[in-house]
């Protein structure tokens, strides 16, 4: 199957009987067309084999994978040949919801404000404010938003809703917790900023692979550029953001979404822009981790804002 045809049938994001229909094959095979646009962007060969290795193991699987999640949950897969934490995460994902936000976003046909309004409660609006706010494209980001106090900075969400949407993705992700989910180890400011400079001189230059992203593109045409980097043991994955805020403020060419994961660990990310006031103005930041790049670049929280204002 080529990367531009339909998924094998699966059963619908938020169907019941999603997780007792998907089969190894299928699971496979939406790996292998992974591997295969991972291949056509330009990521390393060590990824794009890690891939079709994980979708030869589960072919050869002599149990069915729903099986094993249901039995022996997450150890379990850990346990299958060629699945780490990231694919591991992947398959439980589809079992889950018949969908794999990865590959969508590979495609260009991520839509999580979509994917937001599966939780109950949850309309258009707020589904767009909590992407907005938080730049953040799976349920397992928003669950640990929910978590960490992210949740809570988004307008109109208080204590009480936060805490009803974190009860209900508890559900949904189909896992019972004695504790909160543990945050994700991120890598530096440093390599972040890195990759973002990469990406974006590399764009300037027409030197990268582009997808046709399916929001806010009716001609359909290929005109966002895609990264896939290493640094050490961590894979980056690098676009310029496509939300409706990005749009309307004509940050298109400015804002870069990093999405990153390293072997033992789940997929996370960030959103880098160039700031636009306070002690960093006119430099690249990563969103939320302002102090951070603060730190780095040994600027006092004071001394670019008191130059702005002489200027």
């Amino acid at each position: 199957m080529s990367p531009g045809e339909p998924a094998p049938t699966v059963p619908a994001a938020g169907s019941a009987s999603a997780e007792l229909a998907v089969t190894n094959a299928q699971i496979a095979e939406l790996f292998e067309q992974a591997a295969t646009l991972l291949a056509q962007q330009g990521a390393s060969p060590f990824r794009v084999g890690a891939y079709r290795r994980a979708g030869q193991s589960l072919k050869r699987l002599g149990r069915d994978v729903r099986a094993i999640a249901q039995a022996e949950g997450r150890r379990g897969l850990l346990a299958i040949p060629g699945i780490g934490v990231s694919l591991a995460s992947a398959i439980e994902e589809i079992l889950r919801s018949g969908r794999w936000v990865q590959l969508e976003r590979l495609r260009g046909a991520s839509d999580p404000e979509h994917l937001f309004q599966t939780i109950a409660g949850v309309g258009p609006e707020l589904a767009r404010r909590i992407h907005e706010r938080l730049h953040i494209d799976t349920l397992e980001a928003l669950e640990l938003a929910a978590h960490d106090g992210r949740l809570e900075t988004v307008p109109g969400v208080g204590a009480r809703r936060v805490a009803a949407i974190r009860s209900l993705l508890s559900s949904m992700l189909q896992r019972v917790r004695t504790v909160p989910p543990k945050p994700l180890v991120e890598p530096e400011v440093a390599l972040l900023i890195d990759v973002d400079r990469e990406y974006r001189e590399l764009a300037a230059a027409d030197r990268l692979p582009k997808i046709a992203p399916k929001r806010f593109n009716p001609a359909a045409e290929a005109w966002l550029p895609i990264l896939h980097a290493e640094r050490g043991e961590w894979h980056f994955t690098a676009l310029y953001s496509n939300t409706a805020r990005a749009h309307e403020l004509n940050k298109t060419r400015d804002w870069v979404v990093i999405y990153f994961y390293r072997d033992n660990q789940a997929e996370g990310q960030r959103t880098i822009v160039t700031e636009t006031h306070g002690p960093l103005v006119g430099l690249r930041v990563v969103r939320g981790r302002e102090a951070e790049c603060r730190a780095l670049l040994e600027i006092p929280s004071w001394s670019r804002s008191k130059t702005a204002e002489r200027a």
